[in-house]
């Protein structure tokens, strides 16, 4: 009978996920994603301001640039957030979750303080997801661990 032979451990004792995808998927997602989530956040945004009613030019102009600064502003988040350490690395990124959902809660005619409130919640929310994974993932410098 044949066995599989053991595979050597990294020196964290704790085998490393495999890598699914090449450097160059890797590349084109990081672009990628931000770009289908701007498209998705443009048209949200355009959905919640027309309030049901028919799509004009002004609203699909609305929905296009909503859609650029979120894209812009994501790209510039994914370039500085891994430098900073990693309090300010999830708290950046809870901020900019917190405040596109406030944003998009703002567009359907409901009232700024519930629009602040979701959007607060959201990003503590938001916070504590993110603490918790660059915390196990990053040492106290915001450098990822190599294990």
């Amino acid at each position: 009978m044949t066995y599989a032979a053991p595979q050597a451990r990294p020196r964290g004792g704790r085998p490393r996920t495999p890598d699914l995808f090449d450097e160059r998927t890797h590349r084109i997602a990081r672009v990628a994603v931000p770009l289908v989530l701007a498209v998705v956040f443009g048209y949200w945004a355009a959905a919640n301001q027309r309030y049901g009613g028919p799509i004009t030019v002004g609203n699909f102009l609305f929905g296009f640039l909503s859609g650029i600064v979120f894209f812009v502003l994501y790209l510039v988040l994914q370039a500085v957030a891994p430098k900073l350490r990693r309090e300010m690395h999830a708290v950046v990124w809870a901020a900019f979750i917190g405040s596109a959902v406030g944003f998009l809660v703002s567009q359907s005619n409901e009232s700024v303080v519930r629009c602040i409130w979701l959007g607060l919640i959201v990003a503590a929310g938001s916070f504590v997801l993110l603490f918790y994974r660059y915390y196990t993932r990053e040492d106290a410098q915001g450098r990822r661990r190599v294990t």
